[in-house]
């Protein structure tokens, strides 16, 4: 198996600049009709609850708990009307750049379910909608695109009964990971990577050259330049 090496010409998402950011969203509230129409309780099947929190008086014990739908979480940029304005920026360094002003929305659904004593779902809300709107200063010149993504997701749910508030709280925490990349071609210099044998050794019908041949005289070629 040969691993000689030979300059090679790859196109890969270069990454222009890479922020994260702990994001805690403003806390959302339901009271008075919204609590009790923002909720299915089981009575004859799961009906909105005339109220919720006398429904829960006969449930000592319940616990609230506040899930993040899958999949769906939406990461993307706001278009600016005049585009991604350019800022100057002052490193600590003293330094200053110009950077753009990126705008990166998030949304999503989380819903509430309310457990008894005995972890059996007892309310439930529909899909709740979440967002929020961030502003970055990145280096994003034209050309480049944002990748987002949500690495840690955190929400909190409270039903609060009693003589001053009737009401569903819920927080919202999350880390946005937010890159610019574009994609660029490179010239390096590597060998191509091949399958290892199974083991035990056995007679092999299967091709091991799984990529098409190069013409290396040609291209990238022996001289030096920018691929």
């Amino acid at each position: 198996m040969s691993h000689d090496k030979h300059k090679v010409c790859i196109k890969v998402p270069k990454v222009y600049d890479w922020v994260t950011r702990q994001v805690d969203l403003p806390l959302m509230s339901f009271n008075g009709d919204e609590l009790n129409n923002i909720f299915d309780c089981v009575t004859n099947g799961f009906t909105p609850p005339e109220d919720l929190c006398e429904f829960l008086e006969a449930h000592p014990g319940f616990t609230v708990h506040c899930d993040l739908i899958e999949d769906s979480i939406l990461c993307q940029e706001i278009r600016q009307h005049n585009g991604r304005q350019p800022v100057t920026v002052t490193l600590p360094t003293g330094e200053t750049v110009t950077l753009e002003k990126v705008k990166v929305l998030v949304k999503g659904l989380v819903q509430v379910v309310i457990r008894d004593a005995n972890e059996q779902i007892i309310c439930k809300t529909e899909p709740i909608q979440f967002a929020t709107a961030q502003t970055f200063f990145l280096c994003a010149p034209e050309g480049t695109e944002v990748q987002c993504h949500i690495t840690y997701f955190q929400c909190d749910a409270d039903v609060i009964c009693d003589d001053n508030f009737q009401q569903l709280d819920i927080s919202i925490l999350l880390c946005l990971d937010v890159q610019m990349e574009a994609p660029v071609k490179l010239e390096i210099e590597a060998a191509i990577c091949k399958p290892r044998q199974e083991l035990p050794v056995e007679d092999v019908l299967c091709p091991v050259d799984v990529f098409p041949p190069q013409c290396p005289e040609i291209f990238p070629g022996s001289v030096k330049r920018k691929c």
